[in-house]
């Protein structure tokens, strides 16, 4: 990959394992004079940024006090502007409920160079890894992915309102207002036993998920920690049976390494 001065490039690092970050994600990080980097990456994905490379922590703790997407904006505009190589490292997708779309405006309006490298999303990964297909023919044939974070309570019941009641809904960062969230969607139309999974620090060691209705799930908001991913609908029955990640055992990889090797490895 040619190196590429004055140029910032928005990726995304995946859903927690720091093996899911894209071949290119991680060869853009490799050549990085600077990682503007967000609090759920990796710390195994620093370590692949060159050893003179600047890192710049800009992550957002949920309740804290933290720093402002003006401000992180500003800092990549600025370190493009020096005609540096920038990597702005971002949990999940960058274009999924990331911001990634408000840090290209910046960079667009400032004259700054830049590259969107997408990552998978905790919407799909996560599910996944926890034996739960978003879609499977015998179930349901859409899903839909919704943020459960909104700024203001009036704004939050239009968009529960407004979702379809049928169908895989997929919800990140909802967990602070899983008890509203689920009686708002049983309000607007979606049956109070519909099967609900909420997966804490899905495709990590740490994976925790807990199963219930979705009239139930409220009242056991105080299990679980962010970050979690809630899957909504039929096909969260499958989960105990295609349950194939046992987060218990699940051992650190290096960067390429795989128990099971594969025709190439990054």
């Amino acid at each position: 990959m040619m190196r590429i001065s004055g140029i910032v490039y928005i990726v995304g690092a995946g859903p927690g394992d720091p093996g899911l970050i894209t071949v290119r994600g991680l060869n853009c990080l490799r050549q990085a004079d600077v990682v503007v980097y967000d609090r759920l990456v990796h710390p195994q994905l620093l370590e692949e940024a060159p050893a003179r490379a600047e890192l710049i922590y800009v992550g957002k703790q949920p309740g804290q006090k933290s720093i402002t997407q003006a401000a992180i904006n500003t800092i990549l505009v600025q370190q493009g502007q020096r005609g540096r190589v920038v990597v702005r490292l971002k949990g999940g997708d960058p274009f999924v409920f990331g911001r990634g779309g408000e840090e290209c405006q910046a960079l667009a309006e400032a004259g700054v160079r830049f590259q969107v490298i997408p990552g998978i999303s905790s919407a799909l990964a996560v599910p996944a890894y926890a034996g739960i297909p978003v879609t499977h023919r015998d179930f349901v044939n859409s899903f839909t992915v919704v943020t459960g974070h909104v700024r203001d309570t009036a704004y939050g019941q239009k968009q529960w309102a407004s979702l379809p009641t049928t169908g895989t809904l997929i919800v990140l960062m909802g967990v602070n207002n899983l008890c509203p969230m689920a009686q708002a969607l049983i309000q607007n139309g979606r049956p109070a036993d519909t099967p609900v999974a909420v997966i804490q620090s899905g495709t990590t060691a740490g994976q925790l998920v807990i199963t219930d209705t979705l009239a139930e799930i409220g009242a056991r908001a105080h299990e679980i920690e962010p970050p979690a991913t809630i899957v909504i609908g039929e096909v969260v029955h499958l989960g105990a049976q295609l349950a194939w990640f046992q987060p218990q055992t699940a051992l650190p990889l290096m960067l390429g390494e795989d128990p099971h090797p594969q025709p190439f490895s990054l």
